[in-house]
């Protein structure tokens, strides 16, 4: 459903009177659409979404907001006749998405030093509250990493789509089989994974990490899957490309030990499966060219 600035201002000249000023659409996504306005004086956010969940996971991230991990807190989630909508504070800056290389180089090792500070949390909390499964519950990570190609309740009809692209399909399905085999020499990891740390959710402000925002996407499961996203993605961003970003990770790890046991069989059954969700994905949204570059990028790591 999408809100037009019409309708968000109604509902939230109803909702809060005189207390709320200057209301500003933001940029949307395609799960949530947001604006930004004050209230009382102070900058907040209110997006509105079909998903309720969505926005009790960003409410559990904010308690655990730190200089290191700044997690923007929800102060407010309610229903409106046509979804929900959450109220959170606002956070200055640039997108990790919009960064010059210089710029990424900079700030990338601020994130993954965030990204590791964030698995020493206490996150028993998080297990109780009904929005991912408890400790000891669901999924192991490589049945996780499986469910990949089953039906998805938030994207009906996406094999369908698939299918209707027999190249793709069929990397696809090669993807699952090569997944199958590799996950059974997988660890049990129960970190939280953010799982859409681009796409307008990291942002930064004069070189320094200010949000990391939107966890509507993020489950448990090995905490190297986010590292493997920047990795996945990294080509995606010409900006990006004089910038080493294996010469990056190499510092991270060196700085905490050296590097994770089964590094590379970890990875790369996390680059399989963003392969594998993106094809997907795209096919849900019938976005025919990002499917077949995703599945041109998933025959590179199987």
């Amino acid at each position: 459903m999408e809100y037009c600035k019409l309708k968000v201002s109604r509902f939230v000249e109803t909702h809060y009177g005189a207390r709320a000023q200057n209301l500003e659409p933001l940029a949307a996504g395609d799960w949530s659409q947001a604006y930004s306005f004050l209230l009382d004086e102070k900058e907040m956010v209110i997006r509105f979404g079909s998903f309720v969940d969505d926005f009790k996971k960003d409410c559990v991230m904010g308690a655990f907001s730190s200089d290191i991990v700044p997690i923007p807190k929800v102060t407010e989630i309610g229903e409106t006749e046509h979804g929900f909508y959450a109220i959170s504070e606002r956070v200055r800056g640039k997108h990790l998405d919009e960064l010059s290389g210089p710029e990424i180089e900079h700030v990338l090792p601020q994130l993954i030093d965030a990204l590791y500070e964030f698995q020493k949390l206490d996150l028993s909390d998080t297990q109780v509250v009904g929005i991912w499964h408890p400790e000891g519950a669901g999924l192991t990570w490589g049945d996780k990493l499986l469910s990949v190609a089953e039906p998805r309740d938030r994207q009906p009809g996406w094999r369908e789509q698939l299918n209707a692209s027999p190249q793709e399909a069929k990397i696809f399905d090669d993807g699952v089989a090569r997944l199958r085999q590799l996950v059974t020499k997988l660890p049990e990891h129960r970190g939280i994974i953010h799982s859409d740390l681009l796409n307008r959710n990291v942002l930064v402000h004069q070189g320094k990490l200010t949000g990391i925002i939107d966890w509507g996407n993020a489950f448990y499961g090995d905490p190297l899957y986010d590292i493997a996203w920047l990795i996945y993605w990294w080509s995606w961003y010409p900006d990006w490309q004089k910038v080493d970003l294996q010469v990056i990770l190499d510092r991270h790890w060196d700085k905490h030990g050296g590097q994770p046991p089964q590094l590379e069989e970890r990875l790369r059954c996390c680059l399989i499966h963003i392969g594998l969700d993106h094809i997907a994905y795209c096919a849900f949204r019938q976005r025919p060219a990002d499917m077949r570059r995703n599945a041109k990028q998933l025959l590179s790591y199987i």
